[in-house]
């Protein structure tokens, strides 16, 4: 699973998820991409079995990128603690994303096999998303 090799804090604030993504919204590498429509934090394990999903689909063919990295820790404390005591450990990894942002590329196959590898990936995430194409969809 994605997580960073090494961070300068350990834990880190909640932030906001407000406004349209600027910076990943257009396709950069590939033919064919996945845009997430709505904010949302997207953990390391969604984003590998999405991964799985379209490189099973697509076999050998194609290529794809994968255009976030989970690098923001997500703390929880351990069940039935009182309150108070600090904040708790880190647990998981997440990539905070907001709408527009492109998630997945892909290159090298067909519309329709593009369309159905994004299907699946699409089922693994908890984000509505949209394909986009250079062409015409």
């Amino acid at each position: 699973m994605l997580s960073p090799k090494k961070v300068k804090f350990r834990k880190i604030h909640k932030g906001r998820r407000f406004g349209k993504a600027y910076r990943g919204s257009d396709l950069s590498f590939g033919e064919f991409g996945l845009k997430v429509l709505e904010p949302a934090w997207i953990t390391a394990r969604q984003l590998e079995a999405a991964r799985i999903a379209m490189t099973r689909f697509v076999k050998r063919g194609g290529k794809i990128w994968v255009r976030v990295f989970p690098d923001k820790p997500i703390t929880k404390k351990p069940a039935e603690t009182r309150m108070g005591k600090g904040k708790g450990n880190p647990e998981l990894w997440v990539a905070s994303v907001r709408p527009g942002r492109i998630i997945y590329e892909m290159d090298g196959v067909s519309k329709e096999v593009a369309r159905e590898a994004f299907r699946l990936a699409a089922y693994k995430l908890p984000v509505a998303t949209r394909l986009v194409s250079r062409g015409k969809i």
